[in-house]
């Protein structure tokens, strides 16, 4: 059999203290209190209404159940126009009303 080459490689004569210290990071989110408790829930309404359009289950409608101060509504919806979500009955539903939306 054949002798490979040699792979040349420096000698390490002085001592690393690289290692010695080091920092440690802590990334923390810092929230702002808002006065307006209805901007805290349409941000959390947004995203909801946006994981469900992003969802793999959603084709070009869902089957969902808002909640609202009136009481809850069952309704397929297809599409979100503005501040508005569109069901399949072509009726619009103000987003500024909705109290939260889960899958039906």
């Amino acid at each position: 059999m054949r002798e490979l080459p040699k792979v040349f490689a420096n000698k390490i004569d002085k001592k690393f203290e690289n290692n010695k210290s080091y920092c440690i990071s802590k990334n923390e989110e810092k929230v702002e209190e808002k006065s307006e408790r209805t901007y805290k829930i349409e941000k959390n309404i947004n995203q909801k209404i946006n994981e469900i359009f992003s969802s793999p289950k959603y084709v070009y409608k869902a089957d969902v159940i808002i909640t609202t101060n009136e009481g809850n509504i069952e309704k397929r919806i297809v599409g979100k126009n503005g501040n508005n979500l569109i069901t399949i009955d072509n009726e619009l539903i103000s987003i500024d009303k909705i109290n939260d939306i889960k899958y039906k």
